[in-house]
């Protein structure tokens, strides 16, 4: 996913992948999960709402990972 920024907004609990582009359609993959395309149906975009629960079960085992990086 190279262009692509993380951003995490603990208030909300929601996961953003990001990259430069004006969005024109937003895609929903499944509930809490949201797909954004810009105006040539390129991924500019993905928002996971309740982004720690979607995660729970890689969330322990990256954070074993994160310590040794």
């Amino acid at each position: 996913m190279e262009g692509f920024k993380i951003y995490y907004d603990e208030e909300e609990d929601i996961l953003y992948l990001a990259k430069e582009g004006e969005e024109a359609e937003v895609v929903e993959l499944e509930a809490g999960v949201n797909m954004e395309l810009d105006n040539n149906g390129k991924l500019i975009g993905v928002e996971v709402f309740k982004a720690s629960h979607v995660f729970k079960n890689v969330l322990k085992p990256m954070e074993k990972k994160l310590q040794f990086a």
